[in-house]
């Protein structure tokens, strides 16, 4: 089985943001999988995807004080930034944490450690909604 499906986020504020649910949901034939893969792609160089700890909230508070921190919008050797100063910080951000995920399937939903949770990172303060490519392959 092949399944290809688009799923337009919502826009979201700053940060990071667990997207488990809407990618699940947006996937109903997951349910008859019984081993497979699940790729999930954003399609935009803004943003990012992580597979990290989905229980905690301090996780996201302390992704976005360690990022904001390694990648500071105010260094004077950006170039890029007739998009505002959030913009070439989010490209390299996103570059950091990649695009893509691959996730294993099995016995009808995602193997995922038991904290584990699909995370879309956002790095504009107004980056709108987010597209996510998710292609589905299994039997």
């Amino acid at each position: 089985m092949w399944v290809g499906r688009e799923l337009t986020l919502d826009a979201r504020a700053r940060g990071f943001h667990l997207v488990t649910d809407e990618v699940v949901d947006a996937l109903p034939e997951l349910g008859e999988v019984a081993v497979g893969l699940l790729h999930v792609h954003v399609r935009h160089t803004s943003v990012g995807l992580t597979l990290n700890e989905n229980a905690s909230p301090d996780v996201r508070t302390d992704f976005a004080s360690w990022f904001d921190r390694a990648v500071p919008e105010d260094a004077p050797y950006w170039r890029h930034t007739l998009e505002g100063p959030d913009d070439m910080p989010a490209h390299i951000k996103s570059s950091l944490l990649g695009s893509s995920l691959t996730l294993p399937v099995r016995d009808g939903r995602l193997a995922l450690g038991t904290w584990q949770g699909i995370y879309l990172c956002e790095h504009r303060d107004h980056g709108g909604p987010r597209t996510l490519t998710l292609t589905l392959h299994g039997e």
